[in-house]
């Protein structure tokens, strides 16, 4: 599917923007704390932000590569029609989590972090844009796991 291409090209872009603005982050904070000294106070915070938007944003480009972390001992020695009934049961399993933990409650998060005016301490952005990459994660994942259930029911 084109528009999945197009999909993963981005997130593999933004990925990389995020990890590289990480690494300037950090090496500015050794260079600020240990070369001029006289410590950088913000760099600890954005690179803790950063680190949750990789992490997070970086778990749906593997949900939709499908590359996650799996056992596969028991998955090779299963019959392809249960093998395929697995899979369909695990993305299923993914689906709902990422609808109700990752949309319906990172979306409660943000909102509530946001009516709460609640600000990171040093660079004081609203928490709520900090966390929104929760929802936007699990949309992404839901969309992946809709596709592979539509491939997989071909």
């Amino acid at each position: 599917m084109k528009f999945r291409a197009q999909l993963d090209s981005v997130l593999e872009k933004t990925l990389v923007v995020i990890m590289s603005a990480m690494v300037i982050n950090v090496l500015w904070q050794v260079f600020s704390r240990y070369i001029l000294t006289n410590p950088s106070s913000f760099t600890d915070e954005l690179a803790r932000y950063l680190m949750i938007w990789v992490g997070v944003l970086g778990a749906a480009y593997v949900a939709g590569k499908g590359n996650h972390v799996a056992i596969t001992y028991f998955s090779e020695k299963m019959s392809p029609a249960n093998l395929k009934k697995t899979q369909v049961f695990i993305n299923l399993t993914i689906l709902v989590f990422a609808v109700l933990g990752m949309l319906i409650g990172g979306v409660r998060l943000v909102y509530i972090t946001l009516v709460l005016e609640q600000l990171s301490p040093a660079l004081k952005i609203p928490l709520g844009v900090v966390y929104s990459v929760i929802p936007i994660s699990g949309i992404l994942i839901i969309f992946y796991k809709i596709l592979d259930l539509k491939k997989q029911a071909q």
